[in-house]
């Protein structure tokens, strides 16, 4: 089980945060670590809740309580504290789908049904898509969740907006007129290629847009975390919050 668990320095640093957030019960350090402990294997190993192994506690336990801090926000507020100095110089966007398994279908249309919790159908069938920020060195800063249908250009301001950045980094998916005047009014540098269909096509700096490939390496990364490779929360919040646990841990590293 050692290579399901956290080491002694992540813990210590996670637990540290863990102390000041309001509205959760973290007084115990064994319990709190245990706990913890569990969302981690259940996130490594993309088992079911109820495969979750009695040394950790009863699994319907764990899950309600992994419930309960996702939507107090408590995974996404873990990720901002670990967010430690990003290199703003250069912000780099992209996407990527990942399949939602059957279990993740059935939200409730008073919270707005699939569509509300980032759940949709592409090319490959029922499906999330995550579109993400990372920074000059590869380190996560932002996630959206939408089905899997959904255009990358039309989450790209959401984004990159709030943040001071000298320059964006992205596929020709984002070669949108108001992505690149978003860019433009933030007095920063813009390195998209042009659509083929463009009728007055742009330079691009190749040499730095073979940057873009630290964003695919971070997606990578997520995705060797087998809970994140397939979705199977039905409410998109416990979904991200196995996102923003394993980008924290990233953060950590």
């Amino acid at each position: 089980m050692t290579t399901r668990r956290l080491n002694e320095t992540k813990w210590k640093k996670v637990y540290t945060f863990l102390k000041l957030m309001p509205g959760i019960y973290t007084g115990d350090e064994q319990k709190t670590r245990q706990f913890v402990e569990a969302v981690y294997w259940i996130m490594r190993t993309g088992a079911q809740w109820r495969d979750l192994p009695s040394e950790f506690g009863k699994w319907n336990s764990v899950y309600n309580r992994y419930a309960d801090w996702s939507d107090k926000g408590v995974w996404q507020k873990m990720l901002d504290h670990f967010i430690d100095d990003p290199d703003m110089e250069w912000l780099l966007l992209d996407s990527t789908v990942v399949r939602a398994h059957p279990c993740a279908a059935g939200a409730p249309k008073k919270n707005g049904g699939q569509p509300a919790q980032g759940l949709g159908f592409s090319r490959g069938g029922f499906s999330t898509k995550i579109h993400v920020t990372v920074d000059a060195l590869g380190n996560p800063i932002r996630f959206i969740l939408t089905g899997g249908q959904a255009s990358d250009s039309v989450q790209a301001i959401p984004l990159l907006e709030w943040f001071e950045f000298g320059g964006v980094i992205a596929d020709r998916g984002y070669d949108v007129d108001k992505i690149l005047e978003f860019i433009q009014e933030n007095e920063a540098q813009c390195v998209i290629p042009a659509k083929k269909n463009r009728i007055v096509p742009r330079e691009t700096d190749w040499y730095t847009y073979k940057e873009r490939n630290l964003v695919e390496r971070f997606i990578n990364k997520i995705k060797q975390y087998r809970r994140i490779f397939t979705r199977f929360e039905k409410y998109a919040s416990r979904y991200l919050a196995f996102l923003c646990f394993a980008a924290s841990l990233i953060w950590l590293t």
